[in-house]
């Protein structure tokens, strides 16, 4: 749904772009992550048609944003960092003027501000004005403005930026039904733990360059070597660690506090096998189970702190 291609951005002599190469499919949702100044701004609003790239293209939806312009804008929806709501309009008004630049026709938009604003559990605040809502409503109102026109692709910029953790959490949950609507999302976002549980995929930017992109697991077994194994025994740890190294699919073993930590780096789906090669030399597996990928480490090994502000 989304293939960038070289995209290159340049203000004067800074770069804030360059040549980045990603592809996001169907249905995924993307965290898209980097430190203040990486130029992740940058790219959505070149995804989103609001710049034009000094080098390189893109494709949304199959339509390239230097060439069709239009056909992109009709099945994107942009929620920008910054937004701005205007304060003497009703909820309802603010929605049907979004909708009519997007040019829905006025026989459709009732029922379709009346299916955004149930999606955003803005229903009872239809009548209300603007001004009279508060930060988390203002966020999902525009999210809402967003989803006027039943957009293929969202390209959100920080959309829990600035808000309380309740209205995080609301517009985390948001972003989960919009993942069953199998709507394809890209996110920019520095509040990591909540990408983990809501992404499926993740690219991080660094200085404008693409330093890594794929899923958890993938990107976590690039940096460690495989898959961690997390491994507790009832006894013998040392023995274990030894018959462990002796695995042609373990190529590390460290015990720590009578845990064993090894990597796996057999066939996918295999790590059962060394849990039957434990078993059957006649140890007492009390855990086993694999590392849960935390997407703040892989953040920190993926980066060198780079263009942060």
């Amino acid at each position: 749904m989304i293939e960038i291609r070289g995209l290159t951005k340049r203000y004067g002599t800074l770069t804030a772009l360059d040549n980045l190469w990603l592809m996001v499919e169907r249905g995924d949702a993307m965290g898209f992550i980097g430190p203040n100044g990486a130029g992740k701004t940058t790219t959505i609003r070149m995804l989103a048609t609001l710049l034009e790239p000094n080098a390189g293209t893109a494709l949304v939806a199959g339509h390239d944003i230097r060439e069709e312009p239009e056909q992109v804008r009709a099945r994107v929806g942009y929620m920008p960092d910054f937004f701005g709501v205007y304060d003497d309009m009703m909820v309802w008004e603010y929605l049907d003027f979004f909708a009519a630049a997007h040019r829905v026709p006025r026989s459709r938009r009732r029922r379709l501000i009346g299916d955004v604003l149930e999606l955003t559990d803005l229903s009872d605040r239809r009548d209300a004005s603007v001004d009279s809502l508060s930060r988390g409503m203002k966020q999902r109102l525009c999210l809402a403005k967003t989803l006027v026109h039943d957009p293929e692709v969202l390209l959100l910029d920080e959309p829990a930026s600035g808000l309380d953790p309740r209205a995080r959490m609301e517009v985390r949950a948001l972003l989960r039904e919009l993942c069953k609507l199998e709507k394809t999302l890209l996110i920019s976002s520095h509040i990591l733990p909540e990408l983990a549980g809501l992404c499926n995929k993740i690219a991080i930017i660094e200085q404008g360059r693409l330093v890594t992109a794929g899923s958890l697991d993938e990107i976590s077994a690039q940096l460690t070597g495989g898959t961690r194994l997390i491994i507790e025994v009832a006894e013998r740890c040392g023995e274990a660690c030894a018959l462990l190294d002796a695995l042609e699919t373990i190529v590390q073993v460290a015990e720590q506090d009578g845990r064993i930590e090894a990597i796996y780096q057999g066939e996918e789906g295999g790590e059962h096998h060394v849990l039957t090669a434990l078993v059957s030399a006649g140890f007492g597996v009390r855990g086993f189970q694999e590392e849960e990928v935390d997407l703040e480490a892989i953040y920190v090994r993926s980066t060198k702190g780079l263009g942060s502000e």
